[in-house]
């Protein structure tokens, strides 16, 4: 047997190790993605019940004209620098997404996180969600999720391998949870966290989802987490809009990420304290949220709007930009919160916008302005994050819809071709570089 045969089979017993420890892996697996489900389905309903309240105080202060909008400044910017506060005096880790350290974890750049940040995660993100910052909750889940599966396989005396293992599967159970998205939890481990196919790690992935989403249905039912009109199937003269839609998605992308990263560096060079500029983002938030209570939070009700094609499109443009920045600003706050969802919604509202262009330039196809704002979510999702097979079985799901499969494939790809051609790295890659370098 040559040298290269010998590594292959050193590698696939690696991988395979004997039946009965891939059995207690799957089972451990099981058990992480339990308890990763039922944390995030709890994380989800306390988001809800956080955002019914910000909506009910809003409500009530109306009542009292400017005393009122400062009532709702001054929570909301409290319950911004008291998430910060969280973060900063007991889990560093915990500040944004998350995500880029579970992958530094997996990559073996960074320790995993401890026990600790859990609550910190948990109750920072209702605190920072709550109060109106454009975040979104499937951060906090990964997170929370890969602390899971680091304890249980710590627990159980796992080494390395198994542990490591057991994280991603926690990750991806996470993901799962706060979308109501099994697959696309199991296929986000493989295309986004490990970035390889490995068979242990596949089948922890699913086991962990499954189990997830089963515990989570118990608390939160099994609807999907929007509503989406039957959408016909595109005419073929169509099918070149779909090209284009991703290649504008993909140029949108460039400047979201390239945004979101000069935010994150001016923001640090100003030297405020933490709970400062938590403040200030929070007030921000508070403020407008007093004028349109629909435009701060995760964005879900946004992305229901642009679905339905309900949008008012004279508005949506003002509404878009708005987003956009308002989904930097909050990230650079430093409470915990994710980019996932602020994402969708603002890929919808671009996609929906599109549309409605094509629609009036081609009115002759009789195109659906809303067939484009599903397409936009995994087009801009793509471009930014770098990951297509998770961006379309995550929409999907999420939609219950798969109408678009095919018009989703053709932007996916211009989305994913326009910033790799024009170097523009995945917005994952750029924070787990800043991460590292304590920025």
């Amino acid at each position: 047997m040559d040298d290269r045969a010998r590594q292959v089979e050193a590698q696939a017993e690696a991988e395979t190790g004997d039946e009965g420890d891939l059995v207690t892996l799957a089972l451990l697996a099981l058990l992480v993605g339990a308890a990763a489900g039922l944390v995030g389905a709890l994380f989800r309903m306390a988001l809800e019940k956080a955002d019914h309240l910000r909506v009910v105080v809003i409500g009530w202060t109306h009542g009292f004209s400017v005393l009122g909008l400062f009532l709702v400044v001054g929570l909301c910017a409290g319950a911004a620098m008291m998430a910060a506060w969280l973060v900063r005096r007991f889990s560093p880790h915990a500040s944004g997404s998350g995500i880029p350290h579970v992958e530094a974890v997996l990559h073996g750049e960074a320790p995993p996180a401890p026990f600790v940040l859990l609550p910190v995660k948990f109750f920072g993100g209702v605190l920072a969600i709550g109060s109106g910052l454009a975040l979104g909750r499937e951060g906090p889940s990964v997170q929370m999720g890969a602390v899971f599966g680091h304890l249980v396989g710590a627990a159980f005396r796992r080494g390395w391998a198994d542990n490591r293992v057991l994280l991603a599967a926690g990750a991806g159970a996470g993901l799962a949870t706060a979308f109501n998205a099994p697959m696309a939890g199991a296929v986000f481990v493989l295309e986004e966290l490990v970035q390889k196919f490995e068979s242990r790690v596949a089948i922890a992935a699913l086991a962990a989802s499954s189990t997830a989403i089963a515990t989570a249905h118990l608390l939160l039912g099994d609807s999907a987490d929007f509503d989406l009109p039957a959408l016909k199937a595109s005419p073929a003269a169509a099918g070149p809009l779909f090209f284009l839609l991703g290649g504008a998605a993909g140029l949108l992308a460039i400047a979201y990420n390239r945004g979101l990263l000069a935010t994150l560096t001016m923001v640090g060079a100003s030297r405020l304290p933490v709970e400062t500029r938590a403040g200030l983002v929070g007030a921000a938030a508070g403020a407008l949220g007093w004028f349109a209570p629909g435009l701060v939070g995760g964005g879900d009700g946004l992305t229901q709007r642009a679905l339905a094609g309900s949008a008012d499109i004279f508005v949506l443009p003002s509404v878009f930009l708005v987003r956009f920045w308002l989904g930097a600003v909050s990230y650079s706050a430093g409470t915990p919160g994710g980019l996932f969802a602020p994402l969708l919604a603002l890929g919808a509202q671009f996609g929906l916008l599109f549309g409605v262009a094509c629609g009036l330039v081609l009115p002759g196809l009789e195109l659906q302005p809303q067939a484009f704002a599903l397409v936009g979510m995994t087009a801009f999702f793509t471009g930014v994050v770098r990951a297509p097979l998770t961006g379309i079985v995550l929409v999907t799901e999420m939609t219950g819809s798969v109408a678009m499969l095919l018009p989703m494939l053709a932007a996916c790809f211009t989305a994913m071709l326009v910033p790799t051609i024009l170097r523009c790295p995945p917005v994952y890659d750029s924070l787990r570089a800043r991460l590292l370098k304590g920025g």
